[in-house]
């Protein structure tokens, strides 16, 4: 990261434990305002636990985290909502039970119905299928459309930083490929940092990678040079 890119997340020497088994274990990581970042690596190694922390569902055993130069580290989730920063979830968990309506609703917290109504518009704009899908319960659309409104509801609390948990698990590449597409046009104004098995397509879509294992972060980088780098295309590429 160059001096000109400044952090709109910053996490260092981040230690999260569960019971007596150590998750995290030292791991720090920078986002730059505006960018796009990847936290790449095979199943079970703990970017999903990373998110999890940062967004304040899990607890920091020790190390800090930064959100716009303020300390977040353990902040409730829904004041680190409130402050600018939304996840994605991984498994998508939107409420099944509830249309896509009142899906949106919910991300959108207790914005008035004006502001919402605003909103709703810009995204439903972005996944216009789910315009066809107000009215329907979650559960019942198909997976990719599913994750189209787990996005789509992260960005009705008009976020700075989204983090975007394994987007493209269980997806056919094609739909895949469409929802990145559309995050790539969100513009300057909100900044990615995304989880994925998928190493080429994140890889292809970031601008900075860092890549997990077992806990730890072992290589980091441009997207650009990872992604030409013989081991990484070798462990992850099959190439």
């Amino acid at each position: 990261m160059s001096a000109a890119e400044t952090p709109i997340l910053r996490v260092t020497d981040l230690v999260v434990r569960m019971g007596e088994q150590t998750i995290l274990s030292g791991v720090s990581v920078e986002v730059p305002a505006g960018g796009i970042v990847s936290v790449l690596g095979s199943n079970g190694v703990g970017k999903t636990t990373l998110m999890r922390a940062i967004s304040g569902v899990y607890r920091v055993t020790s190390g800090r985290i930064e959100f716009e130069g303020r300390d977040i580290t353990n902040l409730a989730a829904h004041k680190i909502v409130a402050g600018g920063l939304a996840q994605a979830p991984e498994g998508r968990q939107i409420f099944s039970s509830m249309s896509v309506e009142e899906n949106l609703r919910l991300g959108a917290g207790k914005r008035p119905v004006a502001e919402y109504l605003q909103d709703r518009e810009r995204i439903l704009a972005m996944f216009p299928i789910l315009t066809e899908r107000l009215a329907q319960k979650a559960g019942s659309m198909s997976g990719g459309e599913q994750q189209m409104l787990c996005v789509a509801r992260a960005l009705m609390s008009r976020p700075k930083l989204l983090l975007v948990d394994e987007l493209s698990l269980g997806l056919a590449p094609m739909i895949t490929k469409s929802i990145y597409r559309t995050l790539s046009a969100l513009g300057a104004g909100i900044t990615l940092l995304l989880v994925e098995q998928n190493v080429e397509q994140a890889l292809s879509f970031s601008q900075r990678a860092y890549i997990f294992e077992s806990g730890r972060i072992t290589r980091s980088g441009l997207s650009a040079d990872l992604m030409q780098d013989a081991d990484i295309r070798r462990a992850y590429l099959g190439l």
